[in-house]
């Protein structure tokens, strides 16, 4: 090889190397080796409108609440449209692993169908972030177990519970929660917070749950309530709205009409509470 041709080729090596690096720089940037919690807040598979719900469902400091670890073994029941998946497959996907508990896809109510359809398309249009996860189902009463007995480090679930209430199932799936975690494995609920004394009927109506029912929903599964936190509490709330809990950010029910007092508000003020499967069990 002639010294023309030989620099043109160490030019072309080291133009590419160049390349490889810039690239692997900017990958690092843009998905850390070892993501955390916090990497999350500002990670670029998050929508604009998503990190803005951060200010009001703090999932850095919930799932810290939760003892949430990167090896862990998680199951997310009824992940919706997947707010929370974004946070949790990333930081579990190389070590743990991340369960979630949809709906069946041959449920004969089509919201359940759709949801479960837009969540996959979700996990399927990023597999860089979401390739590891893994689809069960859960909807009482046929399908109640969303992962093999015992292997869960921690069941979690975001503002589902009145959903539970208003389906009859609520029992059930807290006994599912309760059976697909190991001895000493924590469950932790989020939930819209009614005030102390509010009915059934009510609760179901305005999707707001008293701290009581869900405690003694947990107790009769078997759990012992072990901490509260204040985390997603919110103080601008009273839970009195035309359309329950759907009146406020992010659904805004009402549309246009009082739409600036509601965004003043807020989401709505929340419980957050740590339960744990007692090892003797």
């Amino acid at each position: 090889m002639n010294s023309t041709a030989q620099y043109q080729n160490n030019k072309a090596v080291i133009q590419i190397s160049i390349i490889v690096a810039l690239v692997a720089g900017l990958v690092a940037c843009i998905q850390p080796a070892n993501p955390t919690w916090s990497d999350m807040q500002l990670a670029e598979h998050r929508s604009h409108a998503n990190r803005m719900r951060d200010e009001y469902r703090h999932p850095t400091e919930t799932l810290a609440f939760f003892e949430v670890e990167p090896c862990n073994t998680v199951v997310e029941i009824w992940p919706g449209a997947g707010w929370y998946t974004e946070v949790l497959a990333p930081v579990l996907r190389s070590c743990g692993s991340l369960h979630a508990a949809h709906f069946s896809p041959a449920s004969e109510v089509a919201y359940y169908r759709n949801s479960l359809e837009r969540y996959k398309e979700k996990l399927a249009e990023n597999p860089r972030i979401y390739d590891a996860v893994v689809l069960s189902v859960l909807q009482p009463p046929k399908f109640t177990r969303m992962i093999t007995p015992g292997t869960a480090d921690r069941v979690l679930t975001f503002r589902n519970v009145h959903n539970w209430l208003k389906a009859g199932t609520a029992e059930s799936v807290f006994a599912s929660a309760f059976e697909a975690l190991k001895p000493g494995g924590i469950f932790g609920v989020v939930e819209h917070r009614a005030k102390p004394g509010t009915d059934l009927e009510a609760m179901i109506q305005t999707g707001y749950v008293t701290e009581a029912t869900v405690i003694e929903l947990a107790e009769e599964a078997g759990f012992k309530l072990v901490a509260r936190s204040e985390i997603n509490a919110n103080p601008l709330d009273d839970t009195v709205h035309p359309k329950g809990v759907w009146t406020l950010p992010p659904s805004l029910r009402l549309g246009d009409e009082d739409k600036m007092k509601y965004l003043a508000i807020g989401e709505s003020d929340r419980m957050t509470l740590k339960f744990v499967k007692p090892v003797n069990d």
